[in-house]
């Protein structure tokens, strides 16, 4: 573990670190390295830790203080990732939101989580102000517009949409103004920024991430820095990155995937970061070549997806040593995939709770149906264990099902303002995952199903009782009752059975969306 990233704190576990050190700490390695690689244009270690500390200057003059809450509204992009680096070294929490989210989802997100400040894309403002219409706690409403200007670092105001509507100012135009921030220096017994700013600690929350339940309403899953940094020294170790690699990812910053892997990761093993902005079966190769990726992260819909484009002479003309992704696929599938294109696939089992769940070891075979055995850190001060539970929370041996518990230093705190869901989840210091499964005699899991009654689609969880609300307010539906049906796509399809109300008939929309149209049509797809 010596090339990765760890505190240098001798009185700290190596995993001990707030963001803003690990950030520090590895731009001290190698400055002017390339960091991230977005469309045309990249960052290095240097830009992107100047970014952080001028991004934290910003919000630090907007009133945004230790602990406060900032919603992110945006596509993947380099802003996503300034801000959240940016609002960690002021100890404030970002709070992304789902892209997809319409008016109503979008304001319950900004009202549970009470923020102070809302970051939104400007082909996102339709939403955005729709929604901050209904959230009395936001103070700040900042729009990233549509051109960035021809300097990388400090790029000219945003033009076309303007400033988004009343009450609404330039991202960058504020960026560009703002000088970096110092860091905490010591003053008594407590450290204090020369403007003010608290000191930042490993256990603080750094990010909400909501994630939806059998509840209804998404919960905030409470991840904290060292949580962050344990994902990526993690990561780095399970799939043996250097410096030398490049971590690719298509998949959405709103969902703690790219966050936990392919970003803590790079930054971990002190790597380059390939960011695009959404996943395309028809581009997927040429912009894994274009890149010169090496470690790619997948979600389970994106393997037979790409196994169904048509054949290619140049499918093994590409870098990648490394794919990790869930679920556990057929071993038929994975044996294609890994001919096919000539990279190994890493199966692995985790959650937005924790990031240490179970991963396969490279250079061992591949167990039919199973997402391997438990994580494990390079320092053996990090325990993780699993064990399958029956329903009075007894331990079950080898070749039971049962629910998947876990127990590690990475484990969440908690959710966001509700306790009872905490209460749950957490019991006596066990992470009670809601998934059943098996272990065998070796250790290795096997997933078998959810206990929640949650729809898995195209890499998200979707509420059954989430989606019935919205159904129910059609004006044409008495009564509704949503389940999950497979998918050719290798995970599973929201289907929904529906009353009508005499007199109206709902007839599916052939439009897909979230949503539903003002007349008395239903869409049968979400």
């Amino acid at each position: 573990m010596s090339d990765i990233v760890v505190s240098n704190d001798p009185n700290r576990l190596p995993w001990a670190m707030t963001l803003g050190e690990m950030v520090d700490q590895v731009v001290a390695r190698n400055p002017y390295k390339i960091y991230l690689y977005y469309q045309s244009y990249y960052v290095t270690y240097e830009e992107f830790h100047l970014y952080s500390l001028k991004v934290a200057s910003l919000f630090h003059d907007l009133g945004i203080r230790h602990g406060d809450r900032v919603c992110v509204f945006l596509p993947n992009g380099r802003e996503f990732l300034f801000i959240w680096m940016g609002l960690a070294r002021l100890g404030a929490i970002c709070v992304p939101i789902n892209t997809a989210y319409k008016q109503a989802e979008m304001a319950y997100i900004i009202n549970n989580a009470e923020a102070k400040a809302l970051v939104s894309h400007h082909t996102l403002m339709e939403v955005a102000v729709a929604s901050t219409q209904q959230c009395p706690s936001l103070q700040e409403r900042l729009v990233v517009g549509g051109s960035d200007g021809p300097h990388p670092l400090l790029p000219s105001p945003a033009r076309g949409r303007g400033d988004g509507g009343e009450g609404w100012r330039d991202f960058w135009t504020l960026l560009r103004a703002s000088p970096p921030l110092h860091p905490p220096v010591s003053t008594l017994n407590k450290k204090v920024g020369l403007r003010g700013v608290e000191e930042v600690k490993p256990q603080d929350i750094s990010m909400l991430v909501y994630t939806s339940g059998t509840t209804g309403n998404p919960k905030g899953v409470m991840i904290t820095h060292e949580m962050y940094v344990a994902a990526g020294q993690g990561f780095a170790t399970w799939t043996e990155a250097t410096s030398e690699d490049r971590f690719f990812t298509c998949l959405p910053y709103f969902h703690a995937n790219a966050q936990y892997y392919s970003t803590m990761g790079s930054l971990a093993a002190g790597a380059s970061l390939v960011l695009t902005d959404r996943f395309s079966a028809s581009r997927f190769w040429e912009q894994v070549r274009e890149s010169k990726a090496t470690v790619v992260n997948f979600i389970g819909m994106m393997m037979p997806v790409l196994l169904k484009q048509p054949p290619s002479d140049r499918d093994r003309d590409n870098s990648v040593r490394v794919f990790y992704g869930s679920p556990a696929l057929a071993p038929e599938v994975l044996a294609e995939f890994e001919e096919r294109f000539g990279a190994r696939v890493l199966i692995g089992f985790g959650m937005t709770e924790t990031c240490y769940g179970t991963i396969e070891r490279l250079g061992y075979p591949h167990r039919r149906g199973s997402s391997g055995q438990p994580r494990w850190h390079s320092d053996p001060h990090f325990q993780n264990e699993l064990r399958i539970v029956g329903d009075a929370g007894n331990p079950l041996p080898p070749g039971k099902s049962g629910e998947i518990t876990i127990r590690n230093p990475a484990v969440m705190p908690g959710y966001w303002r509700n306790p009872e869901r905490t209460q749950e989840a957490l019991r006596g210091g066990w992470l009670y995952t809601g998934d059943l499964g098996w272990v065998d005699e070796d250790g290795y899991l096997y997933f078998v199903d959810r206990k929640k009654d949650v729809v898995r689609r195209r890499g998200e969880n979707i509420s059954s009782q989430e989606v019935e609300d919205v159904v129910k307010r059609h004006p044409g539906v008495l009564d509704c009752a949503v389940i999950a049906v497979p998918s050719e796509l290798g995970e599973e399809e929201v289907k929904a059975y529906v009353v009508p109300r005499s007199a109206l008939t709902p007839s599916p929309s052939p439009v897909g969306g979230r949503g539903f149209p003002a007349s008395p049509t239903i869409r049968s797809s979400f």
